[in-house]
Parts: C-alpha cells; sequence; structure tokens
C-alpha cells in the first residue's frame, strides 16, 4: 500500500476506527443493546410473517403503506423500521442492521442512533405519499400503483445512519460513496425502495445542515464556567 493510500485511509477512516476501538473495549457487547435488540426483533418478525399464521398480523402491526391512512401509517411506523422485505434476503438485512447499527451506536449512543433511524424512516415513508401525489409525471413522483407497496422497511434507516456517522467522524469520501451509489440504485432499478433511500438521505442532510448552522451560530462564543452553556452571559 502506497503512502498516499494510507494517509488518505488514515484521514478518512482514522477516527472512527478509533472511536469504535475505544467503545468496544470498555464496554463490549453491553456497549450495543440497541443493535443486538433491532438484530433479534428482524429476524423473529422475518420468521413471523413467513408462517401461514404470522403474515397477517406482522402486516397490520408493522407493514407501512401510502394507501394507510396517515394516522395508521405513523402508529406502524417504529415497528416497520425492524419489518424485513420479503422479497430479499434477510440475512443481507440482519448484516446491515448489525453493521450498521453498531457502528452508530458505538459513536452516537443509543438514543442518537434510535432517532436517527426513526427520522430516516419517516421521510422515507412521508415521502411515498408525496411521490405519488406528484404522479408518475414528474422527477420526484411514483406511479398510482405504488400505493399498495409495503415500505423499506430497515433499509432506509440504514443508509440514514451511515451517511450520518460518516458525517459525524469525517468520513466525508465514504459518506459521499453511500449517496451515490443510492442514486446509481434508483437509475438503474427506479423503483419506491430505492426513491425511499433518497429520501431518508435528504432528511438525514437536512438534519446535517441544521446542526452545522447551528454550531457555526456558537464559533467564538465560549460557555460560562461551570455551565455548558453557549450563550452569552447576559450585561446590565
Amino acid at each position: 500500500m502506497s503512502g498516499a493510500v494510507r494517509r488518505f485511509a488514515r484521514r478518512e477512516w482514522g477516527p472512527l476506527a478509533g472511536t469504535l476501538r475505544r467503545e468496544s473495549a470498555a464496554r463490549r457487547w453491553k456497549a450495543v443493546p440497541l443493535t443486538l435488540t433491532a438484530v433479534g426483533l428482524t429476524a423473529f418478525l422475518q420468521f413471523v410473517q413467513n408462517q401461514e399464521w404470522g403474515y397477517g398480523p406482522v402486516q397490520a402491526i408493522g407493514a407501512v403503506r401510502a394507501e394507510d391512512p396517515l394516522w395508521l401509517a405513523l402508529l406502524r411506523t417504529p415497528l416497520s423500521l425492524f419489518v424485513p422485505a420479503l422479497d430479499l434476503p434477510v440475512w443481507g438485512a440482519l448484516a446491515q442492521v448489525l453493521l450498521v447499527f453498531g457502528i452508530a451506536e458505538l459513536c452516537l449512543g443509543r438514543w442518537r442512533t434510535l432517532g436517527i433511524a426513526s427520522l430516516a424512516t419517516l421521510c422515507g415513508t412521508l415521502y411515498a405519499r408525496v411521490g405519488i401525489a406528484l404522479g408518475p409525471g414528474t422527477p420526484l413522483g411514483l406511479p398510482a400503483s405504488d400505493a399498495q407497496v409495503v415500505d423499506t422497511g430497515p433499509s432506509a434507516a440504514v443508509v440514514g445512519l451511515a451517511v450520518y456517522v460518516c458525517w459525524r467522524q469525517r468520513a466525508y469520501w465514504t459518506g459521499a460513496a453511500v449517496v451515490v451509489a443510492m442514486v446509481v440504485e434508483v437509475i438503474v432499478k427506479p423503483n419506491l425502495a430505492g426513491k425511499e433511500h433518497l429520501a431518508a438521505i435528504a432528511g438525514v442532510l437536512v438534519l446535517i445542515g441544521l446542526l452545522m448552522w447551528r454550531e457555526r451560530g456558537h464559533d467564538g462564543v465560549e460557555p460560562r464556567p461551570g455551565t455548558r452553556s453557549w450563550k452569552p452571559p447576559i450585561r446590565s
């Protein structure tokens, strides 16, 4: 490996690798309870929905379609994050959840990981409704038949988390590669799942933009001693 490649790898993945080593060494498997729960729940729901007696219940509590009433779709959205697509190999979904959720939980913490995953999933869910309303004649539109297609499941959350972690750990080229891969996916196979992945990325990018704007607003403002507040002291 040439020196330039080593320097690039160190710059691109060094902070991420350091965080993963530090957090995993400190707490081992106790560091990723959310990830282990997500993998177990995804595997369980996949098993149940493939049984004759289980398909209906899983669809009733975790399958989101654009034709559903909005309140019902929102109610099902949290669990839909863990319902894998029936037409794809479940091992791929489990591997994605284990890898990306695990890295995210180590880097971001449990609740932030869950929040970003939920945001990405919700963006995909809401986009499907907007896309169908726009119709197939527009670049962002979808055919009316997609209203009956089940949302992507964990993949939108995985993509959104990957982009957010890459930004937080300054692996910018890797994050850009994820975005490009999703764009290529839509070009090659322009279906609902691919466009929901892009919607998930768009939602996460908006969040990143807001966080960057807030952080720039705090530049040069020192917190008062003994506090974490970035608000300047009140002057009388």
